[in-house]
């Protein structure tokens, strides 16, 4: 037998544990608490309780011992502090999504910060627990909004995880690139993108993509995806809400097919999560993979 010197030993256990080197994805599975914006207000919304479809969620990850971070928005927190009391209990980790759902483009650094802090703390307010995570909604960080790092960094937030780091029909960032950057003294973990034939590049385990797209295509890419430092994934309530009434949804462009895919295929969203667990076995809230960023930085 081979004597493996001590110090060889301890410089591969750190580069194990250090997710910008570790061989293994981490999975880091997020959750956009938030409400379905119907195209016209007055219009019934969800079909099924918001405590209801959380407890899906929660249910889900009780039973692979995972652990996910929820991004909520701040009128859902004041609506349903209970509901948040709930996520906290099971041992998730809540981060803001934005006050009223607004992206980035509507706000300048003032308003950006008045909306952080209404956000922050109706969430706060609610569990009683410090925030440090943000999530712009609809991904809307873009180039040139990079003024919003400051506002971050100011009102005291540790990480974002808003870029999503290509082309889009609504917001993107192609030049960001895939890997985790600090900007302005703030973690930047930008959404995962899988690669497809013809340069195609998209958030394949997130949302409407991972719901929509082929089963075998899916587990296909994570064969190989999984290799990457992590691999970031959100949902929404409304994914899973398969008994929802067909309502034009607001961000949809008043598009038909645009909003079918939002509701097609709901009902078989979480028995698609499993198969994703097992996947990618390793999986950590966002607090925890940022801090073992910072105690290798």
């Amino acid at each position: 037998m081979i004597a493996v010197p001590a110090s060889f030993s301890i410089l591969y256990q750190s580069l194990a544990t250090n997710p910008l080197f570790s061989s293994m994805s981490t999975l880091l599975f997020s959750i956009d608490l938030e409400e379905f914006y119907p195209a016209h207000p007055g219009l019934e919304n969800r079909a099924t309780s918001v405590r209801e479809l959380v407890d899906r969620y929660l249910e889900l990850l009780s039973r692979h011992g995972a652990y996910a971070t929820f991004f909520v928005v701040g009128e859902l927190a004041r609506k349903y502090p209970d509901v948040l009391r709930h996520i906290a209990a099971a041992g998730h980790e809540l981060g803001c999504h934005g006050d009223l759902h607004r992206t980035l483009d509507e706000f300048d650094r003032n308003t950006f910060a008045t909306d952080l802090q209404r956000n922050r703390k109706a969430v706060e307010d609610a569990v009683g627990v410090p925030v440090e995570g943000f999530r712009a909604p609809l991904l809307s960080l873009t180039s040139d909004r990079v003024w919003a790092y400051e506002v971050l960094a100011q009102e005291g937030f540790r990480y974002s995880s808003s870029v999503l780091p290509a082309s889009n029909p609504l917001y993107g960032w192609p030049g960001f690139g895939t890997s985790v950057r600090q900007i302005s003294g703030v973690w930047e973990i930008p959404i995962t993108l899988s690669h497809l034939p013809f340069f195609v590049q998209l958030p394949l385990y997130c949302g409407t993509y991972f719901r929509v797209l082929p089963w075998w295509l899916v587990q296909f890419k994570l064969k190989r995806d999984r290799s990457y430092p992590f691999v970031t994934s959100y949902f929404h309530p409304y994914d899973i809400d398969f008994q929802q009434p067909w309502t034009m949804h607001r961000n949809a462009g008043n598009n038909p097919l645009h909003n079918a895919l939002l509701f097609w295929r709901r009902k078989s969203l979480l028995r698609r999560m499993n198969g994703f667990f097992n996947a990618i076995p390793q999986r950590e809230t966002y607090r925890q993979y940022v801090s073992r960023l910072c105690s290798h930085s």
